[in-house]
């Protein structure tokens, strides 16, 4: 089992730490557009609200200039959802002109499991921050994806355990003629995760991407029905990567890939933990890595067992 870890950057900026109020006298801030801001507060046991350090980091830096802001732990984060946060930054909008970056959720397993984090409805932050370029979201637990229309957004990441269907119908449906980068993990029916491949047809399909130059449909039980749909996929022959890591991914979906429209244009073909066997892993290294494109097929964390004959194989992320 992988985990998910604290971004490192955001818009193209380090991601930087807002303090807590113990070190706030002590800890030199940056320049607001240095940095992307993560503003944080204890998952247990808090003794400050997220939005009283969001108050407190509008008090201190000059939010006219900030680019990103990473949404990270809030109190009881597993069993309250950021209802009040997305409040807070929608109120705040006005002080918040330059403003091109935003992820919500940014929590490692310590703070809170990816599949107990309790979200909520996104579709306002976007609609209320019609000039963002990008947009993540961790945790599918209550996560409400709607279809929406945005005419600036060019990355969007949704990081689950387990993405419920309709918000995968939600993205699938919205209208994002910017969106360059797409990342979907898509998770396990035990975390929530009971998306098919039909729910996926429009990305697939492509239309409403136009622009897209990446695809990510990636830690799922599914991966090999994923694979197939793929193989013949109209968005894929305008690819420069394609992400299919992370999930359930065996020979079957593998041969699909092969026996599909050609890969060979691609820059980079992601299936790191696979289920791959040795043969069709030198079948893939000899037709698209010896056409040039970048093949990660590293299974190192791919555990499987074996139980009264069957064998059970697990996503990268999914408690």
């Amino acid at each position: 089992m992988s985990y998910p870890r604290h971004l490192t950057e955001s818009c193209g900026l380090p991601v930087f730490d807002f303090p807590k109020p113990e070190d706030a006298d002590t800890t030199r801030l940056p320049a607001a557009d240095a940095v992307a801001w993560r503003i944080s507060s204890d998952s247990y046991d808090s003794e400050e609200s997220w939005t009283e350090a969001f108050a407190r980091f509008t008090d201190a830096v000059d939010t006219t200039a900030v680019r990103a802001i990473v949404v990270g732990s809030w109190e009881d984060a597993y069993d309250s959802g950021p209802e009040d946060i997305i409040s807070a930054l929608l109120e705040a909008r006005p002080r918040l002109a330059a403003l091109r970056g935003l992820f919500l959720g940014d929590m490692e397993s310590e703070e809170c499991e990816i599949s107990w984090i309790s979200q909520s409805d996104v579709g306002p932050l976007l609609d209320g921050f019609p000039e963002l370029e990008e947009f993540g979201v961790r945790g599918g637990s209550g996560l409400v994806f709607p279809a929406v229309t945005h005419r600036n957004l060019r990355s969007l990441t949704v990081e689950t355990g387990g993405l419920p269907a309709e918000a995968v119908r939600g993205v699938a449906g919205s209208d994002l003629p910017a969106l360059e980068h797409l990342d979907l993990w898509l998770g396990t029916s035990e975390y929530g995760g009971d998306a098919a491949v039909t729910d996926m047809a429009p990305i697939l399909d492509g239309d409403r991407l136009p622009r897209l130059r990446h695809l990510g449909l990636r830690n799922s039980d599914i991966q090999d029905e994923i694979a197939s749909a793929a193989a013949s996929a109209p968005v894929v022959a305008r690819l420069e990567t394609f992400d299919l890591s992370m999930g359930v991914l065996t020979d079957q979906g593998g041969a699909a890939l092969l026996a599909g429209q050609p890969l060979t244009h691609l820059k980079k073909l992601d299936l790191h933990h696979n289920y791959l066997g040795a043969e069709l892993r030198e079948r893939l290294q000899e037709v698209l890595g010896g056409a040039g494109v970048t093949l990660d097929m590293d299974r190192s964390n791919a555990d499987e067992d074996e139980d009264d004959g069957r064998i059970w194989r697990y996503v990268a992320v999914g408690e």
